[in-house]
């Protein structure tokens, strides 16, 4: 009994000083000056601009990886490919690999400099220092949640239903939009939460990529960095308190899920 309740105490003061004790120093730091400096330390146009392209970023992200996610988890399940295998494997590549790899990896590749850059420079597109290779970035390292979410679920209901459907003359979209996506639905959701929350957080990558120019191509995260390196406290406290406070919404979101998951 003891040991039961030296180990639940031990969690505790763990969870408590590497996640509930960093979270509300932030809130503290944040909100310490009142409601006044917290709001004006958000709505100057800097701020808000870093937070809508963060958003904006998210809102182009999440919805790719969704659907590639789905299309991948069908691919690993229902069929029989070469190289299956490797496919699979490099599915959790962006888990591996360090964030600033994945942007300096971009950045060799559709640089000036690059394999693609000079392509896509002579013909006036800019990707590198600019939205599309921040989108690019985030689309990577947000990429396997969906399909580690949805291929678990796949194999676990497995294709009767889809064959008896196929057999009484339904159609692949048919079935899939009748049968498959009914049963998944909720492995979709939960990956769709965890993309966005990892959409929302990102840095290393997108801080190679994009140039970190105010106003332009700064993030959230990138703002909030910035803010503190020039002292701005009050402002990278505010900043990361909505941040937080979008975590706590879609942290939310997993809870509510997690039920009807286990009772679906």
């Amino acid at each position: 009994m003891r040991s039961r309740l030296s180990l639940r105490i031990t969690a505790l003061l763990y969870l408590l000083a590497v996640l509930v004790g960093p979270v509300v120093m932030v809130f503290y730091r944040a909100l310490e000056h009142g409601l006044g400096d917290f709001w004006d330390s958000i709505s100057n146009g800097a701020a808000l601009h870093a937070l809508w392209l963060t958003v904006l970023i998210a809102l182009i992200a999440v919805p790719l990886n969704t659907v590639f996610g789905v299309a991948l988890s069908l691919a690993i399940v229902r069929r029989k490919f070469p190289g299956k295998g490797i496919v699979n494997a490099f599915v959790d590549l962006p888990l591996a690999l360090s964030p600033v790899v994945v942007g300096l990896a971009l950045l060799l590749l559709y640089g000036r400099q690059g394999w693609l850059g000079p392509w896509f420079t002579d013909r006036g597109l800019q990707i590198v220092f600019a939205l599309p290779a921040m989108v690019l970035a985030t689309i990577f390292i947000s990429l396997p949640f969906v399909v580690r979410e949805v291929v678990p679920v796949l194999r676990e209901i497995g294709d009767e239903q889809e064959q008896a459907a196929s057999t009484l003359g339904a159609g692949s979209w048919q079935t899939f939009r009748r049968i498959t996506l009914p049963a998944i639905r909720w492995g979709v959701a939960y990956g769709v939460v965890l993309t966005a929350a990892r959409s929302l957080g990102e840095f290393g990558a997108v801080n190679v990529v994009s140039g970190r120019i105010q106003g332009k191509t700064e993030t959230a995260t990138l703002y909030i960095d910035a803010a503190y390196l020039d002292f701005d406290q009050k402002g990278a406290y505010a900043v990361a308190v909505v941040l937080a406070l979008i975590s706590v919404v879609i942290l939310i979101g997993m809870s509510v899920f997690r039920p009807t998951e286990e009772t679906a």
